[in-house]
């Protein structure tokens, strides 16, 4: 797995967490917050849960004093989201966009949005062409891979307009679960934002990854998509970004968004 910061050697793990103190180092759950993994009580909180390593070693106690120039640290299996030369960006990705960095049928891509960056990109996941909206980008690929995996189980809210009036039971369909030609599937929770007897407005939110998911969901209980928009993915949200625009996120919303669990 690489390392924040660049291609930095690792020092050789330590026997023990002894060997890892520094007296005239920094308190870990200090180093933590400062990268942007939550408050101080936060940061304490992932000690005390057994989420936090140095150097390999798991950490447990608290104030240990380290050097963060000198060791490795990382929560959940991931180096700290802070370190000098790596990003994540949220783009709004607009309808027709192939969520590619390079598209052999010379489609319009999400590699064309961001050709004028230095940085070497990964998105995280996908959207359907037709999907505008919230995409995540950042020049870690290992960050990258474990953010899309579906382990990581984070929540994904999309707004969806749909053809059709809304029956009163759908959402208690969704919560509960519908069978998908590649399986069952269910949201985490489905509201009426705008509504006519014509069409709607709706909010969806699931943690499922499956190509098509939310419009097959949809479309399985009489309400076809007509324009899909992922608003957010776990605690981030698109918020003004206009489409084909895009802003980097700070230290503390990539702490919050790995921290995010997306579970119920």
């Amino acid at each position: 797995m690489s390392e924040y910061g660049g291609p930095q050697k690792r020092r050789k793990r330590t026997e023990s967490l002894e060997d890892l103190f520094d007296e005239d180092g920094v308190r870990l759950q200090k180093v933590l917050a400062a990268a942007g993994m939550g408050s101080r009580r936060d940061c304490e909180k992932l000690i005390d849960e057994g989420r936090v390593s140095v150097d390999g070693q798991l950490v447990r106690e608290q104030g240990l004093r380290v050097d963060p120039a000198r060791v490795s640290i990382e929560v959940d299996g991931l180096p700290l989201p802070a370190a000098k030369g790596h990003i994540v960006i949220a783009l709004n990705k607009p309808r027709g966009v192939v969520s590619t960095m390079f598209d052999p049928e010379g489609r319009r891509c999400v590699g064309d949005l961001v050709a004028g960056r230095e940085e070497r990109l990964f998105h995280v996941g996908r959207l359907d062409a037709d999907t505008e909206g919230l995409l995540l980008l950042t020049n870690d690929g290992d960050l990258a891979q474990h953010l899309a995996h579906p382990s990581f189980g984070v929540a994904k809210t999309y707004l969806a307009q749909v053809r059709g009036k809304v029956a009163r039971d759908v959402g208690r369909t969704l919560r509960e679960g519908i069978e998908l030609d590649d399986g069952p599937a269910r949201v985490d929770s489905f509201r009426v934002i705008q509504s006519t007897p014509d069409q709607a407005l709706v909010e969806i939110v699931l943690h499922e990854g499956r190509k098509h998911i939310v419009r097959r969901m949809l479309k399985a209980v009489d309400l076809p998509v007509q324009a899909l928009v992922r608003v957010k993915i776990g605690p981030v949200s698109l918020g003004d970004i206009k489409p084909g625009r895009m802003r980097v996120l700070t230290n503390r919303e990539v702490g919050e968004l790995l921290t995010d669990s997306g579970r119920e």
